[in-house]
């Protein structure tokens, strides 16, 4: 049987009577031959969760700035939008001590307890599904805030204090990397 399914061209070379062993044999993970193709170093794990951390602190940045500046538009002659980025400043930079740098430092233990590090494993799995729901959270309270005065300052300020505490924990990818 397994050489018939070896001969049939229409199947995938990766999906060969190995492979398929490995899906029908419970001694063999999920994946079976793929899988450890996905392993990789533990500073390539560091570098990749540091990326993620960078890439959300930044898009979060542009965005709580483009609400600032769209409350700015709808009514130019207040200040608050200078108080907005302020408390956030603030916010952020506590956040960023207190709290995100714990986190940071937490992952970076964990990801050097593993023994052979794989790709998707730069954070837990709760992460990715609190990360998910946070997008989604983020994307219907900003689709809701365009044109409303007090809900583009408390949206902005909400994405520039997690901007920051965010870009201002990310030191201590560097401090643990070596």
């Amino acid at each position: 049987m397994r050489d018939y399914i070896d001969r049939i061209p229409s199947i995938p070379k990766f999906l060969n009577s190995q492979c398929l062993n490995s899906y029908f044999n419970p001694s063999i993970p999920p994946g079976g031959i793929l899988l450890p193709l996905l392993t990789v170093s533990h500073r390539a794990l560091h570098i990749l969760a540091a990326l993620v951390w960078y890439v959300g602190g930044t898009v979060l940045l542009i965005k709580g700035c483009g609400f600032l500046l769209e409350a700015k538009f709808i009514q130019p002659d207040k200040h608050w939008p200078w108080s907005a980025a302020i408390v956030a400043l603030l916010l952020g930079g506590i956040k960023a001590k207190f709290l995100f740098s714990k986190s940071c430092r937490k992952n970076l233990v964990r990801i050097a307890a593993l023994d052979q590090p794989k790709l998707w494993q730069l954070f837990r799995p709760v992460f990715f599904l609190l990360l998910l729901l946070m997008i989604l959270i983020g994307a219907a309270l900003s689709y809701f805030a365009h044109g409303n005065y007090p809900f583009l300052l408390g949206i902005a300020t909400l994405d520039l204090t997690i901007a920051i505490a965010l870009l201002g924990s990310s030191y201590v990818f560097w401090q643990q990397s070596d």
